[in-house]
């Protein structure tokens, strides 16, 4: 049987940076490993206007698709409009940040090419008061 996630009904968890007030989202996993997938995992996530995810790097290439909302995909090497339709794929290492400039919630959807992975931010993430962000599934 495979499992359909009604993704308006995950509840989100709100993660804010320790040291920038402008880095605060809401995220859930719709799946990972052991919970609806096997080798993949995805995240819904929304940013309110004047948010973004903060500096971050992830540990696994990234797929990303924006479903409402305008933003701005910053890497260090420029920055890049997107909105809603805008797919584009973050290879493992790259450090990015992605900003709300618009006046509506953003809201995407990641899609991780592992079943456990973890994304490093430069800033203190909290809850839970580290750098280190992940899938539920992983250790450390």
């Amino acid at each position: 049987m495979i499992p359909v996630v009604s993704s308006p009904d995950l509840p989100r968890a709100a993660v804010h940076g320790k040291d920038d007030p402008a880095v605060r989202w809401a995220g859930a996993f719709a799946t990972c490993g052991g919970h609806g997938a096997a080798q993949s995992s995805t995240i819904v996530y929304e940013i309110e206007p004047g948010g973004r995810l903060g500096w971050h790097t992830d540990a696994t290439e990234e797929t990303q698709y924006i479903i409402a909302g305008q933003g701005e995909l910053r890497m260090e090497d420029g920055v890049h409009t997107v909105g809603p339709g805008s797919v584009f794929v973050l290879p493992t290492g790259v450090r990015h940040d992605l900003a709300n400039v618009g006046d509506v919630t953003l809201r995407a959807v990641a899609f991780f090419a592992a079943a456990m992975f973890t994304q490093t931010f430069d800033d203190v993430m909290l809850p839970p008061d580290t750098h280190v962000l992940g899938t539920p599934n992983r250790s450390g």
